[in-house]
């Protein structure tokens, strides 16, 4: 098993909000926040096959591992953007948003 890193930046108009924790810092405003994301890579003949079962659909394919693992993590990215604008949808101008940690 692998983990995937991913960095997701974006805007916020809730104003600053800065959160250590013990795997980085998440800032709410500038939004920086790290993701992991656990990659579950099988070989199949010449191809390295990943998915995550965190991010249902997500799945990755390469001649390396590496490769694999860069799919993976792109494909995780396009599906999270998506479900992020989905969500988002229909939601009140006045709404606050935030972020919520979890764990």
């Amino acid at each position: 098993m692998y983990l995937v890193q991913r960095e997701i930046t974006g805007r916020s108009s809730v104003g600053a909000l800065t959160i250590a924790t013990s795997r980085g810092t998440l800032k709410h405003g500038s939004s920086v926040v790290t993701n992991e994301f656990t990659a579950v890579i099988e070989r199949d003949g010449e191809w390295f096959i990943g998915y995550s079962s965190e991010i249902p659909g997500a799945n990755g394919q390469g001649k390396s591992e590496e490769e694999c693992l860069k799919s993976l993590a792109q494909a995780i990215e396009l599906i999270l953007q998506d479900r992020r604008e989905e969500g988002l949808r229909g939601v009140p101008a006045d709404a606050v948003r935030a972020i919520v940690k979890v764990g």
